[in-house]
């Protein structure tokens, strides 16, 4: 067994890997960039090396550094963990070279099955099923889109090289392809250096399993069960749970042996996934072009869809749910040792969960920012998390911040779990995506086990809700007049901020709402320990507040409600449920800026912090509201920035390759009635 691991990686995954390695007694060395240096995977590894500054490119995505860093260590071994280099095949020969172990698969299978066109041909050729579709080598636009007639619409474009959803684009109508193509070229060659594309058929209402797969260097290959990932967003899981609740024993083995073979077939060593797409449902349909549908043969019927080499984010829940530890696996693999375990049916059921830095109500855009307080769950669930309270979370790398897996005698005790596991996270200073998963998890489809890959974008509306509720502005408001008390003891009448004077006290009144939204004005009366509180046009009701550290507790309308609270710079952030808001106070726009306000589309901001990649117009153009104007970039990932309004652009305040911030002006346009 190796004396010293080095873990090329970064955040959950890198801490995860670290936990193993520890337990084995194994060192730990960690690699970063400047952006991480003071980052959870740094402290808790027996040695961290720097690599280069915060762009990938310059640290975590470069090969000689890496490898560098591994000698200079005197690790025997490199542990890539998933994304970044772990599907590279320039590591893996580099580590050969350097007289290194890659934890991993052999460079050839890498290729392989790391080329998707390259995969459907050899698993075909093997007799694996595969999806409707068009996957020769260096297609061209032209080819794509005679493809796209041939399976007929709604097709499906991915890039031959990398995953995660980049590069991949729906396109429902001739009308949207031609952007598509591009878009998904330029996604994909940013992501993966190669913009090679293939089309399939887009399967409606599919379920995503997968089956996880080891295999030794003697030759033994076993897999161990599946996973349903069909829960997701923009192609990207965000529930994960074993074993599905969709399969039956007999088609789980007829999938594991497809999986085995699909792993044989290129030689394979090490810890993989083979996913395949599953019928949702048992009814036939008839929706492309008269042509048959994958739907028709229910569910036992499956597609190969792609085979990822390597150590996936859902791996937690099949070692839950069977007790074998897949690091230690793929250490003892890459050490040389046989393989010492084998499928047995799921020890009860578990359920994961993907902590986003990001705001579903936005459409799941990228958000950043400080983490001021931080408390994750610690009864009844495995977290693995890559934060710590007082860490930046920029726009550099993926905004995965961590996980929350439960384990339970059964599904509907397993999800119950996870619920109040997120119910209790305390997470302020960054949006993220907790509220949205806790509504995931009670929607009575995902409950029923009714499940496809659609579900959670299709429902959307009904599980975020961007109002503020009028608890929570009241706790603003309380908040506020509490911050302004003095302490206890006697005090000057005069100096308490509660509109005291002669006769009757008055009110205090404040605009409060979320950053970057329309605020509500909030109206105090009293003392924050006894006060009046009336939100909006609501009725006047009782309320108070106390606080104790970073807790926050008020009464408001006959509840109690807990709040964690911090506040950075003007903006005081509320955490409860799981839930964050951040709030402001603000003043009103006098009358000269609403007339103004009225003449113009508004500023044109960025949703997400980022980088500008495209710019789409200049000064002086005429555009219609919905028109793209610019492509800002965020973790890898494409967002289109549109013109709210008809009208001429009248100022354009960034260039491509500009950094913005979460809600930077980037243009504003003038309305047409404002320019005649």
């Amino acid at each position: 067994m190796f004396e010293t691991v080095l873990v090329a990686n970064r955040g959950e995954i890198a801490v995860r890997v670290i936990d193993t390695l520890r337990r084995m007694g194994i060192r730990a060395i960690a690699v970063y960039s400047d952006a991480d240096a003071e980052a959870r995977h740094v402290r808790e590894a027996d040695l961290a090396i720097r690599l280069g500054s915060a762009a990938a490119s310059e640290s975590y995505l470069d090969v000689a550094r890496v490898v560098d860093a591994a000698v200079r260590s005197g690790a025997q071994a490199i542990h890539p963990g998933y994304g970044f280099l772990a599907e590279n095949v320039a590591l893996a020969r580099s580590c050969v070279d350097a007289g290194l172990t890659f934890i991993g698969p052999p460079a050839g299978a890498i290729e392989a099955m790391g080329d998707k066109i390259r995969a459907k041909q050899t698993v075909g050729a093997a007799g694996v099923p595969v999806v409707p579709g068009r996957s020769e080598p260096g297609l061209d636009d032209a080819e794509l889109r005679a493809g796209a007639e041939d399976i007929g619409y709604p097709v499906l474009l991915k890039p031959s090289a990398g995953g995660g959803g980049k590069g991949m684009r729906l396109v429902r109508a001739a009308a949207e392809f031609d952007d598509a193509v591009a878009s998904a070229r330029r996604e994909a060659r940013g992501a993966f250096g190669d913009d090679t594309l293939l089309i399939e058929r887009f399967v409606d209402t599919p379920r995503h399993i997968e089956i996880q797969v080891l295999a030794d260097n003697h030759g033994n290959v076993v897999h161990l069960g599946e996973r349903e990932c069909s829960l997701q967003r923009r192609h990207q899981k965000i529930v994960e749970e074993a074993p599905s609740p969709l399969l039956d024993e007999a088609t789980r083995q007829r999938m594991g042996r497809a999986a085995v073979d699909a792993a044989a077939a290129v030689g394979y060593s090490g810890a993989g996934t083979v996913e395949f797409i599953v019928s949702g449902s048992g009814q036939a349909t008839d929706v492309h072009r008269g042509g048959p549908d994958v739907h028709g043969g229910g569910p036992d019927e499956f597609f190969f869809m792609e085979m990822n080499t390597r150590l996936q984010v859902e791996h937690p829940v099949t070692e839950l749910v069977s007790g074998i530890d897949l690091v230690e696996q793929q250490l003892r693999i890459a050490a040389g040792e046989k393989l010492a375990v084998d499928y047995a049916p799921a020890n009860g059921h578990a359920v994961e969960v993907r902590v986003y830095a990001e705001d579903p109500a936005r459409g799941f855009l990228p958000t950043g920012g400080e983490i001021l307080a931080l408390r994750e769950p610690t009864r009844r669930v495995r977290v693995d998390s890559g934060v710590l309270a007082g860490q930046r979370v920029g726009s550099d790398y993926d905004p995965l911040l961590a996980k929350y897996v439960s384990h339970g005698r059964d599904r509907e005790e397993a999800l119950r779990t996870l619920r109040t596991a997120l119910g209790e996270t305390v997470l302020l200073g960054v949006t993220t995506n907790i509220p949205f998963l806790r509504a995931l998890l009670a929607d009575v489809d995902v409950q029923d086990g009714r499940l496809d890959t659609g579900l959670a974008e299709r429902k959307l509306d009904g599980l975020v809700d961007s109002r503020l509720p009028d608890d929570v502005l009241a706790a603003a408001g309380l908040e506020l007049v509490l911050a302004r008390e003095p302490g206890d003891g006697p005090c000057d009448p005069w100096d308490i901020p509660s509109g005291w004077r002669l006769g009757e006290p008055a009110w205090s009144s404040w605009l409060i709402g979320p950053v970057g939204a329309e605020p509500v004005e909030v109206r105090v009366r009293g003392r924050a320990a006894a006060a009046e509180v009336a939100v909006g046009d609501g009725e006047v009701s009782s309320g108070w507040a106390r606080r104790s550290g970073d807790s926050l507790t008020v009464g408001y309308r006959g509840r109690t409600r807990h709040y964690a609270w911090a506040r950075q710079d003007d903006v005081l952030w509320l955490g409860s449920d799981g839930g964050s808001w951040a709030l402001r106070e603000t003043k009103r726009l006098d009358a000269v800026a609403k007339d103004a306000a009225e003449l113009t589309g508004g500023p044109v901001t960025s949703p997400m912090p980022g980088t500008v990649l495209l710019v789409n117009a200049k000064v002086g153009d005429p555009v219609v509201a919905g028109q793209s104007l610019l492509v800002v970039e965020a973790m890898k990932m494409e967002h289109t920035i549109t013109a709210p309004v008809d009208g001429v652009v009248a100022e354009l305040l960034v260039q491509p390759g500009a950094p913005v911030a979460l809600g930077e002006t980037l243009a504003v346009i003038a309305r047409e009635e404002a320019v005649q």
